[in-house]
């Protein structure tokens, strides 16, 4: 095969001139994003030596290997792992066909400012590309476990294009070749490896075997040094995975490191869970909640899982099996002593064992979270702000678990300001005595919530309304109907008197002395706009303001066709009840006219522009909204007469 040379795409030499100018804080880091793509391979080759005998090699014989030619001035990365094929190369490291390189780039034109935030990079998985930071040339050469074809070697020098062309490896793996660039030889030195080993890939399960030339630098007396001696070979990790570790082992440096390494977020964790679980199965675990929230945690492809290993061994880095979907946002690894290692990634879906881990993960993450949220109110709230609309999924997916997740629910309200949000609980302990039910509001912002015409008897109660303003809150809100022994009452929907109580049974015969006496503007009302209301009926809820929309008590209210429509979905036709206030002087002048005269042609003037007006409070549109501009006018210059 002869040399063959490929351009790079115009995102992939953008996204090379970023990590070699200005998106890497420390150059140092390229030596971990090696390692760690290295031991990625080391994992998958003994993932698939598993079920292949003919590959399968002594535990000790598995190793990431650095060698320093201080006359080549080169810097080796190399491991015996799974190695790559000719289109594995054109997929992780020749064109980088990978959309989420795409929206990484987008995102920093949209937001410059992020540009020297060396965390985001790694979401993506594009670090191998940070080896471009010291060397100036980078020879890849590869070969696959398995395959039959000839090794391949990759080189550019980060610029245009990149070659490929058949070259020779004796086994399956893969060496990087990192010609330095002039100024950078501390990379040359064995000191320094160690001390950036240690500092970041000190927990690497493999051995990292360090080759240095005889003598080696520290040695001050090299005398004895005979030429063409065999490189010095030493182990410079500590090879136990920092998961087997005692906590009281590691630093929170290297829990830090480590949350890098699985997460790809080079942010610090916002809290670390390190624990065995035993009993009926023993397990190690070490996960993390992240401070902020991935750019692909809405996304499908998004990665979500947990590592799994079983005794040490690599299964799957995208284990969704062990959390359930309203917690993909944690990362880490988990390690069983009771999977059988041939496990598939397909039977871990279906295996008791995993079942009961997963248990026993979502037990410990919820009481951590409970933990945090009362013994660190600001991180917990820092914490519900990037998440809590992912958690909320759970209220609807996780049955055995909602009223744990219930109590770490947080929602802004008629007395919060800011992030300071209120608990269930919280809401509870301060409702006054004579309040039966919890109250919520369904919106589409706080703002928008707190300009509801719906609150106004709220207000003259003194009772607290909580708003639900994620659009998550509409979908689960069929799940939350109570906390504890009080009833979750949505304002905007049902027949609603305060003064009333919600739990006293009534017969038919009180029911019908409660009703409201008929009146028949209500009833021209309700032919009128048929069309366009179910009802017309007077409201219980408004102090002030003359209208309002409500739904059926299990009727879909306005902010749900909003969230409808915005995903796409068919959206059935529904009416909602136009609520007028008796007391208003706007229904007290409509009662005037039309007990003078019921065919008075103000009147619908009047009942358009109520239903409009409730119509534009709920944030709906207007039928006609050319009409509604004429008759507000149209009011507008009567009350202008009449003042002249």
């Amino acid at each position: 095969m002869t040399t063959e040379t490929h351009a790079f795409k115009t995102e992939v030499r953008r996204l090379l001139d970023l990590v070699i100018h200005s998106l890497y804080s420390k150059k140092e880091i390229f030596l971990r994003e090696l390692i760690s793509n290295a031991s990625d391979a080391l994992d998958r080759a003994r993932f698939e030596s598993l079920t292949d005998k003919e590959h399968q090699k002594a535990e000790e014989d598995w190793k990431v290997r650095i060698r320093i030619d201080k006359e080549a001035r080169t810097l080796v990365v190399s491991d015996n792992g799974v190695g790559m094929n000719r289109q594995e190369i054109e997929d992780n490291i020749g064109t980088i066909a990978n959309s989420g390189t795409k929206r990484f780039l987008d995102s920093l034109s949209a937001h410059p400012e992020n540009a020297s935030k060396p965390e985001l990079i790694g979401q993506f998985g594009v670090g191998f590309y940070a080896s471009f930071m010291v060397a100036d040339k980078v020879e890849v050469i590869t070969r696959r476990l398995g395959s039959l074809d000839p090794a391949l070697k990759w080189s550019s020098h980060g610029e245009d294009a990149y070659t490929l062309e058949e070259t020779d490896r004796a086994e399956a793996g893969t060496d990087v070749i990192l010609h330095l660039r002039e100024g950078l030889d501390e990379y040359l030195d064995g000191w320094r490896i160690r001390s950036i080993v240690k500092q970041y890939s000190d927990y690497i399960a493999y051995p990292v075997v360090l080759e240095t030339p005889k003598p080696d630098v520290d040695t001050e007396d090299d005398s004895s040094a005979d030429e063409g001696e065999a490189p010095k070979e030493e182990i410079i990790n500590s090879r136990k995975a920092i998961w087997k570790k005692s906590p009281s082992e590691v630093s929170e440096e290297a829990y830090k490191e480590f949350y890098h390494h699985v997460s790809h977020d080079f942010g610090e964790p916002g809290k670390t869970i390190h624990y065995a679980g035993e009993g009926v199965t023993e397990f190690k675990a070490l996960l993390f909640i992240p401070k902020q929230a991935p750019m692909d945690l809405y996304m499908r492809e998004g990665h979500h899982g947990i590592h799994l290993y079983v005794r040490n061994v690599f299964i799957t880095d995208d284990c969704k099996a062990l959390l359930p979907e309203y917690l993909r946002f944690i990362k880490g690894v988990v390690d069983s002593s009771d999977l059988p290692l041939n496990v598939s990634r397909e039977m871990l879906q279906d295996d008791a064992i995993i079942r009961k881990i997963r248990k026993n993960l979502v037990a410990k993450v919820l009481k951590t979270l409970s933990e945090m949220k009362e013994k660190h109110v600001e991180d917990y709230r820092a914490f519900f702000k990037a998440f809590g609309p992912v958690l909320k999924e759970g209220l609807h997916a996780d049955i055995e678990n909602k009223d744990k997740l219930l109590d770490l629910m947080l929602y802004p309200s008629t007395r919060t300001e800011g992030d300071d949000w209120v608990s269930f609980r919280d809401y509870v302990d301060r409702m006054p005595a004579a309040q039966k039910e919890i109250y919520v509001l369904t919106a589409d912002s706080v703002q928008a919530a707190k300009a509801s015409p719906l609150l106004e008897v709220f207000k003259t109660h003194d009772y607290e309304v909580l708003f639900w303003v994620d659009p998550i809150d509409e979908w689960v809100g069929s799940a939350v109907t109570t906390y504890g022994e009080k009833t979750i009452r949505h304002i905007d929907r049902g027949e609603l008197d305060l003064d009333k109580d919600p739990a006293e049974e009534k017969s038919e015969e009180k029911k019908q002395e409660d009703k409201e006496p008929a009146s028949p503007l209500l009833d021209w009302m309700k032919t009128m706009l048929s069309g366009e209301v179910k009802d017309v009926r007077f409201s219980h809820r408004l102090v002030d303001s003359p209208c309002c929309l409500v739904a059926d008590e299990h009727g879909m209210n306005a902010t749900m066709e909003r969230v409808m429509k915005a995903m796409g979905q068919e959206v059935p036709e529904s009416k909602r009840i136009l609520e007028v206030n008796p007391n208003h002087p706007v229904v007290a002048v409509m009662q005037s006219l039309h007990s003078e005269n019921a065919e008075n042609p103000e009147l619908k003037d009047y009942a358009d522009l109520l239903l409009g007006q409730a119509l534009l409070m709920e944030g709906s549109p207007l039928k006609d909204p050319a009409r509604f501009s004429r008759l507000v006018s149209s009011l507008m210059a009567a009350r202008s007469s009449e003042r002249s």
